[in-house]
C-alpha cells in the first residue's frame, strides 16, 4: 500500500473534523487552486504548499470549518424567504448571516475562532475594502460583515482593513447603531436575527422601510423554521467542544464566497450539485478573488434538477491537463490551422478596440482659463483684442469597469474548424479587450468521459436507484483567468487542440458555473458570452431521465440568469438556433462567421450602454 503524503493526511483530517462539526457524515472535502467553495456535501477549500506552511494550513483549516459550521448553523430556506431582492441590500444580508454563522459556530472555542480569523484575513488580501481610499469606494457588505463580527465576537478588525472601515465606521453607527447592538440578543435565532438584519438595511436606507402591518405576516411565516433553526443553534452551542477535540486541528473559516455559493446551491432537496461558484471564483495568485460584496440576485431554485454525484466533477486549468511542452506545440498547431483567418479577425478586433476607445476619452470642456489653446475661438480674439483667449480640456466619460466571460462549449460535435475558430477568436478578443482595459475571463466546458463516466460506475454498483439525475463527470476547464495577463494565457488556448479533450456537454451547469465566477467581481459590469454548437447533450445522463432534463434545466438557468441577475448574457450558436433559449443570441451558419460576429456582439453590447 503506498505511503500517505503529508497533504493526504492533512485533507483526511480535515475532512474528519468537518464531518464531526457539521453533523453530516457524507461530507467531502478536497483541495482546490481556485476559490473555495461549497456544493451541499462537497466542500473545496485552499490548497497548501507542498511543505505545510502554517499560515496556510491554518487558512485551510478556517475554510473548512466555516464551511461545515455554515452547513450546521445555517437555514438557506429561511435566509432566502428573508433575503431582499436589491443586489447590495442582499450582499449585506448574507454578510451579517455569516458574520452571524461564525460567531455562533466559534462560541467558545479558541481554535476555531484562531483559523477563522486567518481565513478572514486572507479574504481581506483581494478585498476592495482594502485599497478604498473614499467612502464611495468601500463595499458596504464587507464594512458591514466586519463591524458584525466585532459586536458578536469582541474580536478586533484585521489590521489590513482597518483604513477602509474607518471611511464609513462613523456613518454606519449613526443611521444603525442601535441595531447593531441589538444582533447579539438573537444569535440563537436565525428568524429574529434576520428580521433585525432587514431593519439594518432599511435604517442604512438600503431598502425601503416596510409598512408596519405586513410584519405580523412575515413573523408568523418565520415561526415554523424559528424552533428547528433554535434548536440547531442551541446544539451548535452544547455540542461544539465534542467538535473541537477534532476541529482544534483543523478550525477553519468561511468566505462571503461561501457565503453566496451556499445560496446559490440552495433547495436542492437531495443534496446534490446544482450550480458552482467561482465563485468566484476567480483571481490573485492561484485563486480567484473571495469577493463577499458582490451583488447577487435571488437565487435559482431548481428543484427537478439535481446529480447523482459530484465527487467526480473537476475544476480544472489548462495547465493542469496537459505539460508546457505540449501546449506549446498545441498552440503552434492553433496558429498554423488559422493563417488565413487571423488578419480578418484581426481587423474587426481593432475596429472593436476603436469602438471602445472613442467611448473612454472624447469628450471636451471649453471656455476654460487653462487648458490647450481652443483655435476655433481665436476669431474673438481678431475682432475684439480685449476678449480673453479660450482654452479647452479634455474629460474622460463615465465608462463603466467591465468584465467579459467567454464560455466556449468543447463538446465533441465541435471538433476540427469550429473549435479552433473559437479558439483563435476567443484569444484575439483577450488581447483586444485587454489593450482597453476589460478583463477577459475564457473557460471551457465539456465532461470526463463518453458516455458516463465514474458517475455512472458508482450509480450501478448502487444498483441503478431510480431518477438518478445528471450521471457523467463534469470537467471545467480555466483557460484564461480574468485578472491572468494575456500573454500569460495564450499558449493554454492551444488545449482546445489537444485530441481526447472534446467529449459531451451539458450546458445548464456550465452556465451556472461560468456566472458564479462572473458575480464574484468587482467590476461595475459584468458580461458572459456563450459559444455553442448545440443543445446539451449527455447519452448517459438521458438514457435514464426525460429526454428533455438536460434542456429544460438550461432553459431555467437562462431564464433566471436574464431575468434576475445583474451578469448580462448573449450566446451565439454555430449552426444551431440558440434563440430559441437565451434573449440576446445570434446563430451562424459558417464557423469563419464566428470571430467577426463574436466582435459585433460586445461591439453592440457596448455602444448600448
Amino acid at each position: 500500500m503506498a505511503e500517505q503524503s503529508p497533504l493526504d493526511a492533512l485533507r483526511a483530517v480535515l475532512a474528519g473534523a468537518a464531518r464531526a462539526m457539521a453533523h453530516e457524515p457524507e461530507l467531502e472535502l478536497s483541495f482546490t487552486t481556485e476559490a473555495p467553495s461549497a456544493s451541499l456535501k462537497q466542500l473545496r477549500v485552499p490548497m497548501p504548499g507542498r511543505n505545510l506552511p502554517r499560515e496556510q494550513v491554518a487558512e485551510a483549516r478556517g475554510f473548512a470549518d466555516g464551511f461545515a459550521l455554515r452547513e450546521r448553523l445555517h437555514n438557506p430556506k429561511l435566509h432566502a424567504r428573508g433575503a431582499p431582492a436589491d443586489a447590495n441590500a442582499r450582499a449585506v444580508f448574507d454578510a451579517v448571516e455569516q458574520a452571524r454563522v461564525e460567531a455562533l459556530g466559534s462560541r467558545g472555542m479558541a481554535g476555531v475562532r484562531a483559523n477563522l480569523g486567518h481565513a478572514l484575513e486572507m479574504r481581506l488580501r483581494s478585498d476592495p475594502l482594502t485599497r478604498a481610499r473614499n467612502r464611495a469606494e468601500v463595499p458596504l457588505a464587507s464594512a458591514l460583515g466586519l463591524i458584525v463580527r466585532e459586536r458578536l465576537t469582541g474580536e478586533k478588525t484585521p489590521v489590513i482593513a482597518e483604513g477602509g472601515l474607518a471611511l464609513v465606521r462613523d456613518w454606519i453607527e449613526e443611521k444603525a447603531g442601535a441595531d447593531l447592538d441589538a444582533l447579539g440578543l438573537t444569535l440563537d435565532d436565525q428568524g429574529a436575527f434576520a428580521r433585525l438584519a432587514t431593519r439594518l438595511l432599511e435604517d442604512l436606507e438600503l431598502i425601503e422601510a416596510q409598512p408596519e402591518a405586513t410584519e405580523p405576516e412575515e413573523s408568523s411565516s418565520d415561526e415554523g423554521e424559528e424552533p428547528e433553526q433554535g434548536d440547531e443553534g442551541e446544539d451548535g452551542d452544547q455540542d461544539q467542544p465534542g467538535g473541537q477535540t477534532d476541529g482544534q486541528m483543523d478550525v477553519r473559516s468561511e468566505s462571503s464566497s461561501e457565503t453566496d455559493e451556499t445560496s446559490e446551491t440552495r433547495e436542492s432537496q437531495d443534496g446534490e450539485f446544482e450550480g458552482e461558484g467561482q465563485e468566484g471564483d476567480d483571481g490573485e495568485e492561484g485563486m480567484q478573488p473571495v469577493r463577499p460584496n458582490r451583488p447577487m440576485a435571488d437565487t435559482p431554485g431548481f428543484l427537478d434538477y439535481k446529480a447523482y454525484t459530484t465527487r467526480f466533477d473537476e475544476v480544472i486549468t489548462a495547465t493542469e491537463l496537459c505539460d508546457e511542452e505540449e501546449l506549446t506545440r498545441l498552440r503552434a498547431y492553433l496558429d498554423q490551422q488559422l493563417v488565413h483567418l487571423q488578419g480578418a479577425v484581426t481587423k474587426l478586433a481593432n475596429r472593436l478596440q476603436r469602438r471602445l476607445m472613442a467611448q473612454q476619452n472624447r469628450s471636451w470642456e471649453f471656455d476654460q482659463e487653462e487648458g490647450l489653446l481652443d483655435a476655433a475661438r481665436l476669431a474673438r480674439v481678431v475682432v475684439s483684442p480685449a476678449h480673453s483667449l479660450s482654452y479647452k480640456i479634455e474629460r474622460d466619460t463615465d465608462f463603466r469597469d467591465t468584465v467579459v466571460t467567454l464560455l466556449i462549449d468543447n463538446s465533441g460535435s465541435m471538433r476540427g474548424r469550429p473549435i479552433s475558430i473559437a479558439a483563435i477568436s476567443a484569444d484575439i478578443l483577450a488581447r483586444t479587450l485587454e489593450r482597453c482595459g476589460v478583463k477577459v475571463e475564457i473557460l471551457g466546458f465539456t465532461t470526463r468521459a463518453w458516455k458516463g463516466g465514474q458517475s455512472r460506475e458508482a450509480w450501478l454498483q448502487a444498483a441503478r436507484p431510480p431518477s438518478p439525475g445528471r450521471l457523467n463527470d463534469l470537467r471545467h476547464i480555466v483557460y484564461k483567468r480574468a485578472d491572468d495577463p494575456y500573454r500569460r494565457a495564450r499558449k493554454s488556448l492551444g488545449l482546445m487542440m489537444r485530441e481526447g479533450l472534446l467529449k459531451e456537454n451539458i450546458d445548464g451547469e456550465a452556465l451556472l458555473w461560468a456566472h458564479h465566477r462572473l458575480i464574484a467581481r468587482q467590476e461595475e459590469r459584468r458580461i458572459l458570452m456563450v459559444i455553442s454548437d448545440g443543445a446539451p447533450v449527455d447519452d448517459s445522463t438521458l438514457s435514464v431521465n426525460s429526454g428533455s432534463y438536460l434542456e429544460k434545466h438550461l432553459r431555467q438557468v437562462i431564464a433566471w440568469i436574464e431575468n434576475r441577475s445583474p451578469v448580462e448574457l448573449v450566446a451565439i450558436g454555430i449552426g444551431h438556433d440558440v434563440t430559441r433559449y437565451y434573449q440576446k443570441a445570434v446563430t451562424i451558419m459558417d464557423a469563419e462567421q464566428l470571430g467577426g460576429t463574436m466582435v459585433e456582439q460586445l461591439a453592440g453590447l457596448f455602444e448600448a450602454d
